[in-house]
């Protein structure tokens, strides 16, 4: 799909407009940055099954936490449970599961990395078991570890491989694909508030740091895909400015995760503070997120999600057409 048909160029003298023939001019950095932004992204292999990223994907989150903001408690010691909601996530849409055994909210307890391998092994094996493709979210390496040797396929960590001295190294050996959400505590909570005098700029350089050290690792590029965060120690403004610059990250040449789904963000600008009810902000915001060309959406509300990207498809392919 076509994304872009001209560049925002962004600097210290101010904002201007660019046709992309236009781009020659200005110079290594905005080439290797063209480079990144027209090159198609790479399907993820992974097992028997095969991401493509030419449309936006959904991934349903599965927590088996007594703990999480949103569906805490739900699946906990449930494995059977927690599978079928995995099952009927797949069958209502999503491309994959991404499975959770701690809480990464604000201020939630720290989680024995034990614990975290034995709420999420046998939930990894069942859905495995039955073909679905298993992303573990987690920030500790022998968590990703148990989940790989159990059939997942995909590692999503909230503090970019850097909370666990050893994560990088688990992930190079196995040669899967990874998910490098940028935070400004990696190493510890994940939601120490910084003031930012440029979040979309400063967000991408952070990431695009963090690529450059995983890729020197061992990693493949072609493997990893970038999360700004949303939420993760940034304000209401701060949650605002990325959701509006989420093009931007398109620069860093890797796919595009959001995880935006029923954030504090929806019920601050909706006046609805009950969780359960942000399902209308979540739709806009995963949207929003189609239109800047976001590859996975990661979503709790996966029917209602699915059938809302149907008709963004049908009404943009269409429009496409003339």
């Amino acid at each position: 799909m076509q994304w872009f048909a001209a560049y925002e160029v962004v600097d210290g003298n101010g904002r201007r407009t660019l046709g992309i023939a236009d781009t020659v001019t200005l110079g290594d950095r905005a080439a290797l940055l063209h480079a990144r932004i027209t090159a198609p992204r790479a399907p993820w292999t992974c097992g028997a099954r095969t991401l493509r990223f030419d449309q936006p994907l959904v991934a349903g989150i599965l927590n088996v936490t007594p703990d999480s903001f949103s569906d805490g408690g739900r699946h906990v010691d449930d494995p059977a449970g927690a599978t079928a909601a995995g099952v009927g996530m797949l069958a209502a849409g999503a491309a994959l599961v991404d499975l959770g055994g701690e809480s990464t909210r604000p201020g939630a307890a720290a989680v024995w990395e034990g614990d975290e391998i034995a709420r999420i092994v046998p939930v990894v094996e069942r859905l495995a078991a039955g073909g679905a493709l298993v992303s573990i979210d987690t920030r500790k390496a022998g968590v990703m570890a148990a989940a790989l040797a159990a059939g997942a396929g995909i590692v999503n960590d909230v503090s970019a491989l850097l909370w666990d001295d050893r994560a990088l190294d688990v992930v190079a050996q196995a040669g899967c694909p990874v998910v490098l959400m940028h935070s400004p505590d990696p190493k510890g909570g994940g939601h120490g508030r910084v003031a930012y005098a440029d979040v979309v700029g400063e967000v991408f350089g952070w990431l695009e740091a963090r690529i450059d050290a995983v890729v020197a690792a061992g990693v493949d590029r072609a493997r990893i895909m970038v999360d700004p965060g949303i939420g993760f120690g940034k304000s209401l403004a701060d949650n605002l400015a990325l959701m509006n610059g989420l093009a931007a990250f398109h620069g860093l040449g890797c796919p595009i995760m959001l995880g935006a789904s029923r954030k504090r963000m929806i019920g601050a600008l909706a006046g609805e503070a009950a969780v359960d009810a942000r399902l209308g902000g979540s739709i806009a915001l995963a949207l929003k997120g189609a239109e800047a060309g976001v590859q996975l959406l990661r979503v709790h509300d996966v029917a209602e999600t699915v059938q809302a990207l149907k008709l963004w498809r049908g009404w943009r392919d269409r429009a496409l057409a003339g």
